[in-house]
């Protein structure tokens, strides 16, 4: 049973533009006047003890959409979500890490990493593809879409399979590592590869959805960013909802800066917890355009021409641009940039920890490390490190990387072996 007031609607959408409203039901994405939308919630009927005692209950679940990280919170997410047509793997629940060389290696003392790639497709895109698949099923969407570099069109379609609706993909030709293109195809989505980049491939798609009566799922779909909206929660949940100074992860389309802002923003005036983290987005050097509207004080909208090892980052005009600024602002955030040598660095290391990531996770430990090195990240500040996706997403990075691993052929011997261990 939901813990909020029902007197009125709970739940609707609101323009971050202008302001303008609309019902929760309706399947948009942008306002007309070109804003994009968030998702609005009344005020909750419980106290934040209540809440917390409810979310520590649910956990222990065995059945029911409650098994999941996502909506265990479901009164912070989509509270009028009936349960027979949520749309659940389960997702969410993911583990949060230390691993005391790669906390080394950053300069700090306490790093955790929140590991996203644990969900059931390998990324943190499960968390709002419930969510956005869900609503899709509420609004009677004929058919999903998105446009992808790789992990969202993998969740789309894994979601889009359970839910029996069709689903459409529009990827970068070329840019889509083989793990996920695989995991595109086994899930049934038709896949559209198209002869540009994914700015291009947004661009198509958001002009032909409409008139498709195609609901799109990508980041700019404010439901994705409530089931996002989930990562925060639950590694504060795990901290018993005592905050760490700084919550670090990647930005690349920048859903994950809009939800991770509204997160906090939400669970502070909720009062579940006493102060904001500050958020610190970072990107990848060769696709960064929101950390150059950062330096600028976000004075005008950067585009570049993204290019960078790590695909799951490679966005060079972020759709989410302006919620993300409102998350920065708001948690009096950063905007940082590490190049492709420090996010290959950074994943040797987390690699060699035991735990593993694909390259765009990366990011967020060379970004704490970088943060830490100039002084901005104190070493006793309590840092949590988002992992945003599995280290087999990418393996074409693990095998590619100069500085990798080496194979050594040698005769089936016992000598030969012995001297290859030796040598080793």
């Amino acid at each position: 049973m939901s813990l909020f007031k029902v007197s009125r609607p709970a739940t609707w959408q609101a323009c971050v533009s202008c302001g303008e409203e609309f019902l929760e039901s309706q399947p948009v994405t942008r306002c007309g006047c070109g804003g994009l939308l968030e998702v609005r919630h009344r005020g909750i009927d419980a106290s934040p003890a209540e809440l917390q005692a409810a979310f520590r209950t649910r956990h222990q679940s065995v059945e029911g959409p409650y098994r999941s990280g996502v909506w265990r919170y479901r009164e912070l997410v989509l509270p009028s979500a009936p349960a027979d047509m949520i749309v659940t793997h389960p997702e969410g629940n993911t583990p949060l890490l230390e691993r005391a060389t790669v906390t080394s290696w950053t300069g700090l003392e306490f790093l955790r990493m929140k590991h996203e790639g644990h969900n059931p497709t390998g990324s943190f895109k499960d968390r709002g593809m419930t969510v956005g698949v869900t609503q899709a099923r509420r609004a009677n969407a004929r058919a999903v879409a998105c446009a992808s570099t790789g992990n969202t069109a993998a969740s789309m379609a894994a979601y889009a399979a359970q839910a029996t609706l069709p689903a459409f993909v529009l990827i970068p030709r070329g840019g889509v590592s083989v793990g996920k293109l695989a995991q595109i195809h086994a899930y049934g989505a038709s896949v559209i590869e198209v002869l540009g980049d994914f700015d291009d491939c947004l661009r198509v798609l958001e002009a032909v959805a409409p008139s498709l009566d195609i609901y799109l799922l990508n980041s700019i779909n404010p439901f994705r960013v409530e089931g996002q909206k989930t990562v925060v929660y639950d590694l504060l949940d795990q901290l018993d909802w005592d905050p760490p100074e700084w919550i670090v992860f990647p930005a690349g389309n920048l859903g994950n800066t809009a939800a991770f802002g509204k997160a906090l923003e939400e669970a502070f005036s909720w009062g579940l917890i006493p102060r904001l983290p500050r958020l610190a987005a970072i990107q990848a050097a060769g696709a960064a355009p929101f950390a150059a509207g950062f330096r600028e004080g976000f004075a005008r909208r950067h585009r570049v021409r993204a290019e960078t090892i790590a695909t799951a980052i490679r966005i060079g005009d972020p759709a989410s641009w302006d919620r993300a600024r409102v998350s920065i602002e708001r948690t009096n955030g950063v905007v940082t940039t590490v190049t492709d040598e420090q996010i290959l660095a950074a994943k040797r290391v987390v690699d060699h920890s035991g735990v593993g990531c694909e390259p765009a996770s990366a990011a967020s430990i060379a970004g704490a490390r970088r943060l830490r090195e100039e002084g901005l990240i104190s070493r006793d500040d309590r840092v949590v490190a988002v992992l945003t996706g599995h280290i087999l997403k990418d393996p074409g990075a693990i095998l590619d990387d100069a500085e990798g691993p080496r194979v050594v052929a040698v005769e089936p011997t016992t000598e030969a072996v012995t001297r290859a261990i030796m040598t080793s």
